[in-house]
């Protein structure tokens, strides 16, 4: 890991290429340029979005999963005859 400017750690880095369509292309030139920033920069911090919110949807799905699983104690209780399922008191 290499370190640059305030001692903000930095990893390496890799180049990859993109087709786009060139109107495609100057309208994010333009966007990066509004946010003075680089295209690169600009489509690393979307692709960052995009995968550290995947990350949390799974973390979700799984904590969803395990309280379903776990269920919850409403309080109720099996009733121990037929009679005491069907004996209520406000009829009486």
């Amino acid at each position: 890991m290499k370190t640059k400017g305030r001692n903000k750690p930095q990893t390496e880095k890799t180049n990859i290429t993109l087709k786009l369509d060139r109107d495609l292309l100057r309208e994010i030139k333009i966007l990066a340029a509004k946010q003075d920033t680089s295209i690169s920069a600009l489509v690393t911090m979307e692709i960052e979005k995009l995968v550290k919110g995947q990350g949390g949807y799974e973390q979700a799905m799984k904590r969803s999963m395990a309280r379903m699983k776990k269920g919850l104690n409403l309080g109720w209780q099996k009733p121990s005859s037929r009679d005491e399922l069907y004996d209520r008191k406000i009829l009486r």
